[in-house]
């Protein structure tokens, strides 16, 4: 199966208010751009190098995600270019983006990464650090980001019951924050769902999913 016909076929399986980010860390640009000529473009990695690399190489007209832990020290790298960054999960890597999105005179959009797995690998904040982070006067004074939304990872598990659980939990809490009302905040997006669950994480209200190797293959 040509990338091409795996994206068409993903396509076909989203409803019109999902977009589909293309997990493309580690693939060559050969096959990001396969998947280019195929209309996709939005592109998600996970190492700041590897995008910025990939950013300078490509058309100008893609969204370039960035979907992996962000260290506060490399914002920097990414700031001039970057559409989205996934995984906020302090307030203090908020400050560094939004400094670097100061500098770059743009206003940078967020997701605050939740914890919402039951592995102890995974990165975010609980429902408690959320809403000190959104009600903090810090916060309130960021004027280059601004926060789309929620973004989760769920157990790695083959227990559906479990994923839903998780998934349906990452709602809620999008859903208790939803009317919050501040200049930096334009709440819309839950970037749930990967190639093994996405069907799952849209049943249960997600409107970006991130899918990798249903398109690009196996790493």
């Amino acid at each position: 199966m040509s990338i091409q016909s795996n994206l068409n076929t993903i396509k076909s399986t989203l409803p019109e208010h999902v977009t589909l980010v293309a997990v493309s860390k580690t693939k060559p640009v050969s096959d990001l751009m396969e998947a280019y000529e195929a209309g996709q473009r939005i592109f998600g990695e996970n190492k700041i190098q590897e995008m910025t690399d990939k950013y300078e190489e490509m058309p100008k007209d893609i969204q370039w995600h960035m979907i992996g832990h962000v260290q506060s020290n490399k914002v920097k790298f990414m700031a001039p270019f970057v559409s989205l960054i996934h995984g906020v999960d302090s307030l203090n890597l908020l400050q560094q983006i939004n400094k670097h999105a100061l500098k770059n005179n743009r206003i940078i959009d967020c997701l605050l990464q939740i914890y919402i797995a039951e592995e102890e690998s995974k990165f975010g904040l609980d429902e408690n650090e959320l809403n000190e982070l959104l009600s903090s006067p810090e916060f309130k004074e960021m004027k280059n980001i601004r926060i789309l939304g929620l973004m989760g990872m769920a157990t790695f598990t083959e227990d559906q019951n479990q994923i839903k659980k998780e998934f349906t939990h990452l709602k809620s809490i999008f859903d208790s924050i939803k009317k919050l009302k501040a200049e930096n905040c334009d709440l819309k997006t839950i970037s749930m769902g990967m190639s093994g669950d996405y069907k799952l994480a849209i049943e249960c209200g997600s409107t970006m999913v991130r899918i990798g190797s249903s398109i690009f293959g196996g790493r």
